[in-house]
């Protein structure tokens, strides 16, 4: 089995004479593309017709290349060419935001445009992202703004974002005497040696004040950037942004975080428990929250990782079971951590393979067994989507976490399920609560965060000590006393990736959304059986052309009743409490 993922379906290098063909082919469909925003004339049908048609095209082809280039400097952020490659990528496209706000500006004009929709299959098939062009059209600028705005991002929010990968994968963390990386430090929090995640943890601590002040430099610009654009553009707010591109209600989102605080005390309960485990008196000290508990010492290696998940999918869906086999057999996975590697884990979508390819930093705990299954969870998502149109791929934020967190609580209940030795299984239901208090109170303290950095940011540079300072702030009223307030992680901000996008804002509340959206999922699935499998697929397939509230509907699920969170949230609480009964 490789142990790194492999690109060469894509490409076998930037020599590779395909590369260059598929490159100029991108220039002429940029040039077929602006030319159609300089002519829209004749019927709209017609016209509508032929945009679609040019930009899956174009967007398929940008997509290939951009994979390529992208996946490459993931597992090596020092690559010059692929950096060099996307930035030249990024220039070629931003000749596109002309034409396109032409087309936008177009299909807002078209008066009945549902009945446009109606008369053609290919538009019925793209209803939803037509409907949604003339939705955005209110928040799009005039074409030489937009291409202006284009270009500014390539070295704005784009080039900063790039500055914290990079500084963050390659900060020297010196620890024992050697010298190591983020992605191996940050692992050492699961070792079952107590001195060992103390000791790690406070390299890591100490390791950010190399980077500190450049990265807060990098967040301060990313923000600024998206405050601009949304007052340029008439959102209310970058959180108004975020909602109208994740396609979901402000009422489902007050729902969620309503339902969440309700039951923040009880998830406080949970740390507190598992801190008197470890001998700690006044809540967990951040290095201790992924403490290992006793009966959960098997190592895993990635061959017993896909043993463990084929035998067990099988028994809920064949066809996401050969998808898994496919994925370890085929070299979609990259698996371990090493120096230049992004750290964490992530599924990236491949449509011109209809295949996934996936990044992890395996270490060899059951959790990353379980983060394994949370990355096939999406590479699942994306099967079910693999004969959508280009066009309909566009999964919203909060949606896009339900089958991944599925998985995991598909493999952990199993885990759980089989186990008959009550230490054993406490350190299961533990591991299960721990990565639920990372959806509920850690994606919780990152929500108040981030809404905290918007609101002064607007008014005032936020220096690293600041950022510190909110971050800390967060993290005390999402965990409140649960976690140790004198050993707290101030420096969270610099190491999370999901803050350093001009274009996502708030990529931390969709992670609560999945986890409790896919439990809901999960109990009817318990309930309904075999039947309920067909469903799900048709709701994950259902993601790229509708509503999250629509995609819910799938299920019977109302996302704005707060009962409904609230019920998802309460499969957690039973679990606290069975975690405690056990601590006893």
């Amino acid at each position: 089995m490789n142990k790194e993922w492999s690109l060469e379906k894509l490409y076998k290098g930037y020599d590779d004479p395909k590369f260059a063909a598929d490159e100029a082919e991108l220039d002429q469909l940029i040039e077929d593309f602006t030319a159609l925003g300089a002519d829209l004339s004749g019927e709209p049908a017609a016209v509508l017709k032929k945009a679609v048609s040019i930009t899956q095209k174009l967007e398929s082809k940008a997509h290939t290349l951009y994979s390529f280039a992208g996946l490459s400097q993931a597992v090596n952020t020092s690559d010059a060419k692929a950096a060099a490659v996307q930035g030249r990528l990024s220039r070629k496209l931003s000749a596109v935001a002309a034409p396109q706000t032409a087309l936008i500006q177009y299909v807002a004009g078209i008066e009945d445009l549902q009945k446009v929709i109606d008369s053609d299959e290919l538009l019925k098939e793209h209803e939803f992202y037509l409907s949604n062009i003339k939705e955005n059209a209110k928040y799009t600028l005039s074409p030489e703004v937009e291409q202006a705005l284009s270009l500014y991002t390539i070295s704005g929010s784009s080039a900063w974002g790039d500055l914290q990968s990079y500084l963050t994968s390659t900060v020297p963390v010196e620890y024992e005497g050697k010298t190591t990386n983020l992605s191996d430090i940050r692992n050492k929090a699961y070792d079952p040696d107590p001195a060992v995640r103390k000791s790690a943890y406070e390299a890591e601590i100490k390791a950010y004040d190399r980077i500190k002040d450049s990265v807060a430099f990098s967040l301060n610009s990313i923000k600024m950037e998206v405050i601009s654009h949304c007052q340029l553009r008439g959102y209310e707010s970058p959180l108004d942004e975020t909602l109208k591109q994740a396609h979901m209600k402000k009422e489902t989102l007050d729902a969620l975080l309503g339902a969440i605080g309700e039951y923040l005390p009880k998830f406080w309960e949970y740390m507190k428990a598992k801190a008197r485990l470890l001998g700690h008196e006044n809540g967990l000290p951040f290095y201790d929250m992924f403490a290992p508990l006793e009966g959960n010492e098997k190592e895993y290696t990635v061959e017993d990782a896909r043993d463990y998940l084929v035998e067990l999918f099988s028994t809920f869906d064949q066809e996401e079971t050969d998808m898994i086999a496919r994925a370890f057999d085929e070299a979609w996975i990259d698996f371990y951590p090493h120096e230049g590697k992004v750290g964490g884990a992530f599924c990236a979508e491949i449509p011109a393979l209809k295949e996934s390819r996936v990044l992890t930093n395996f270490g060899g705990t059951l959790g990353d067994v379980i983060t394994l299954a949370h990355e096939l969870g999406h590479a699942f998502h994306n099967h079910c989507l693999r004969d959508n149109s280009i066009l309909n791929l566009d999964v919203s934020m909060p949606v896009a976490e339900t089958a991944s967190t599925f998985n995991e609580v598909v493999a952990m209940n199993a885990a759980i399920r089989a186990e008959t030795d009550p230490v054993a299984k406490r350190a299961l239901i533990e591991s299960q609560l721990m990565d639920a208090n990372q959806i509920i109170c850690d994606i919780y303290s990152r929500y108040l965060f981030e809404t905290a950095v918007f609101e002064k940011r607007e008014h005032e540079f936020l220096f690293a000590d600041q950022l510190c300072e909110i971050m800390l702030e967060a993290q005390k009223k999402a965990y409140g006393d649960g976690l140790d307030h004198s050993c707290l992680h101030p420096y969270m901000w610099v190491c999370k990736s999901h803050y350093y996008s001009g274009n996502l804002s708030f990529y931390n509340f969709p992670y609560a959304f999945g986890g409790l959206f896919a439990r809901g999922l999960y109990a009817k699935y318990l309930k309904d059986g075999p039947s309920f499998v067909p469903l799900y697929k048709k709701l994950l397939k259902a993601t790229g052309t509708t509503t999250v509230e629509g995609a819910a509907a799938v299920a019977g699920i109302d996302l704005t009743d707060r009962d409904f969170w609230r019920a998802s949230l309460q499969i957690l609480a039973d679990e606290i409490d069975e975690f405690i009964e056990l601590c006893s």
